[in-house]
């Protein structure tokens, strides 16, 4: 199934191989009938919903513990700093997709940079639009919870043709953001992504609801990789990742929409 690029396959099939050393011989085992596979029930050493909910509630506890730190410490935050904390979070995102098994040590990472930059970027917003920040982080708990309640009562169903649309829509959206930024190294006027102009806040609309759909996939893929049952414990720190980076994406863009409509 098309998806998330952080949620694939074969991320899952890398995460069974660096699972842990003991283990290994169990799960060989396992897949031939010879020994029950771990559930739950019985001190779950593989990837459960209810897990991967409770790691993602506590990188979110970390990002907003970021989030305040670089709130009150905006005047102090340099350039250099900035720019430090935009690379190191960057490499951890790059590391942590190509070797799931370091995701429970490198996602809190993460969280904190992540959240330390968010909170920056927050209290500029909000300088300029007081009550802005608010605004957004209520619009980003609404529509996430929408989602969920949209995926888990079926009203909301993703199949391949829907799956495929969104990542398709993600990969475009993406492209446009790089394209975008080198045009503006040579000169070139992007004023359609950074302007207050019908068009801007139409480009901005949708790239909200691209991101807000996004979260159906990450569900989705959670509940598929969950019920296989033979997902390492260790994934539900990845899946709490990739679920954190939907979510920042998703309530940075619903900041920068709110910013361009009061511009008007």
């Amino acid at each position: 199934m098309a998806n998330n690029p952080m949620f694939n396959e074969a991320a899952f099939d890398r995460a069974k191989k660096q699972q842990a050393r003991p283990e290994v011989q169990e799960e060989n085992l396992r897949a031939e009938g010879f020994m029950p596979r771990y559930t739950a029930a019985t001190g779950s050493q593989v990837m459960t919903v209810q897990g991967t909910i409770n790691k993602t509630f506590a990188l979110l506890a970390l990002c907003v513990l970021g989030g305040y730190v670089g709130w009150v410490k905006v005047a102090a935050m340099s350039p250099a700093l900035l720019f430090g904390l935009l690379i190191g979070a960057f490499v951890i995102a790059i590391w942590t997709s190509f070797k799931p098994s370091v995701s429970p040590f490198t996602s809190p990472i993460y969280a904190v940079a992540e959240g330390v930059l968010l909170g920056f970027i927050s209290a500029q917003y909000n300088a300029e639009y007081q009550g802005i920040v608010l605004q957004a982080v209520l619009i980003t708990v609404l529509v996430f919870a929408v989602m969920l309640f949209l995926y888990k009562t079926g009203i909301l169903k993703v199949t391949q043709g829907f799956a495929t649309a969104v990542v398709s829509a993600t990969a475009a959206i993406a492209i446009m953001y790089v394209g975008s930024w080198i045009f503006s190294l040579f000169g070139g006027n992007i004023s359609y992504l950074t302007s207050s102009s019908g068009l801007s806040i139409g480009i901005s609309v949708v790239v909200c609801i691209v991101a807000a759909l996004n979260l159906a996939l990450d569900f989705e893929f959670i509940s598929q990789m969950s019920a296989r049952g033979d997902a390492p414990k260790f994934m539900e720190w990845y899946a709490g990742f990739g679920l954190l980076v939907t979510i920042v994406w998703l309530y940075i863009e619903i900041l920068k929409l709110l910013a361009k409509s009061k511009r008007r």
